[in-house]
């Protein structure tokens, strides 16, 4: 029940973050022409699993890591951004997701800031 409670205030922080951070694209960015905070939103289903190597992740966090990692440095910006952060996101846990999620065509080797995608 505790762990509940911790997963759903992380969501809760995302959203406050993410909604606090929103402003208009004025451009292409590493998303595209979608902010990247916006785009941590949707990684809401992972919070467990950014922060604990032996979590299970869940299977709709898959899904939104297997469709924002077609985009490499998409992930990664999203990954590292501020919404992250603030939702407790363990960046060097994080980058593991798409290994533990078996996601075939991942990114291995990538360079993201100081981590690499395994």
């Amino acid at each position: 029940m505790e762990l509940q409670a911790r997963c759903l205030c992380v969501v809760a922080m995302l959203l406050v973050a993410g909604l606090a951070a929103l402003e208009p694209a004025h451009g292409a960015g590493e998303c595209g022409r979608v902010p990247v905070d916006q785009v941590a939103l949707k990684l809401a289903p992972c919070a467990a699993a950014t922060q604990n190597p032996r979590a299970t992740v869940p299977a709709s966090c898959c899904a939104q890591v297997r469709a924002i990692g077609r985009n490499p440095k998409c992930l990664c910006a999203v990954m590292l951004s501020d919404t992250a952060r603030k939702a407790g996101v363990k960046p060097g846990v994080a980058m593991t997701i798409p290994k533990r999620c078996a996601i075939a065509n991942r990114p291995v080797g990538y360079k993201c800031g100081p981590y690499t995608l395994p």
